[in-house]
């Protein structure tokens, strides 16, 4: 004897569950009337139970049909879910793609990649914006951010790209006119270079510290902070990508290293969606792949 497919009559069922009618689910599922409750019919006496309340005026769920609608509409939900992301998966990536991203950073490192992309997938319109500003991707329409440290809206999905490491230095002139920190401590008897915020972080014993720190001068650009810390004016905390090339070079020096604060990261986030389209998961992909090399 031949089985009866295991799904037959579980699209019916779903729609007029929805519609709390047979001749709606029908016109929406292009069939008719008589054959949506022929299949919903079949469907209950396959599973011995009654799912649907069915009156003159009114259709509605039987508890037992409740509970077989949520694990059905999971089911369907997850169907869609699977033929879109096939779609996608073979879909072209084209049309426009909005991108912001930190002004330094992304002079630095995010633009140069950007541009290759752009050269890479010639189909996409690539529109990116490099500034300090935490922008709101929804209210401004952008795909997709790229952003630095801690973050702290959930209403963005979040992937790591890479990580940095920050670094606490000071040129060889300066220590030798100031003595070198050996603690945090220490750092309060320092002309201590601030970014945007005033603070720094370590990691001493396991936990983290955030130091409060002051000085002479403060400024929003790495660059500019980098440049001031190489003219000895003061000590610096600055990520790897930035100050690495000149600890090298014996040109900076770098303090405090047993107590160095944990990576951060470096994070790709775009508005909440259950679905990325293919060209901002493409991008997501060059920049991790990229960035780590």
């Amino acid at each position: 004897m031949q089985s009866i497919p295991q799904w037959e009559g579980i699209r019916e069922f779903v729609a007029v569950a929805e519609s709390c009618s047979f001749t709606a689910a029908a016109v929406q599922l292009g069939l008719s009337t008589a054959q949506v409750s022929r299949q919903v019919r079949a469907l209950e006496q396959r599973l011995g139970s009654e799912l649907l309340f069915r009156t003159t005026r009114r259709v509605a769920l039987t508890e037992p049909g409740q509970l077989y609608y949520q694990h059905c509409r999971l089911v369907l939900d997850g169907l869609a879910e699977a033929e879109l992301a096939l779609s996608n998966l073979q879909a072209t990536p084209q049309g426009k793609l909005r991108i912001t991203a930190p002004m330094s950073y992304g002079e630095r490192h995010i633009a140069p990649l950007l541009n290759d992309f752009a050269l890479q997938y010639p189909q996409i319109q690539l529109q990116y914006l490099l500034t300090n500003q935490k922008l709101d991707l929804i209210d401004g329409g952008y795909d997709m951010a790229v952003r630095l440290g801690k973050l702290d809206d959930d209403r963005l999905v979040a992937r790591r790209l890479a990580s940095r490491e920050q670094y606490t230095c000071a040129a060889p002139a300066y220590l030798a006119a100031h003595g070198e920190p050996h603690s945090l401590a220490e750092l309060k008897q320092h002309n201590c270079l601030a970014g945007t915020l005033d603070y720094w972080r370590f990691k001493e014993h396991g936990r983290e510290r955030v130091v409060h720190i002051s000085g002479s001068l403060s400024a929003n650009s790495g660059p500019a902070l980098l440049d001031a810390a190489l003219k000895g004016i003061g000590i610096v905390q600055l990520p790897d990508y930035y100050v690495l090339p000149h600890i090298q070079r014996a040109e900076l020096i770098s303090l405090l290293p047993a107590i160095r604060p944990v990576n951060e990261g470096i994070w790709a986030i775009y508005p909440q969606s259950r679905h990325l389209s293919p060209k901002v998961r493409l991008l997501a992909d060059y920049l991790e792949q990229k960035l780590n090399v």
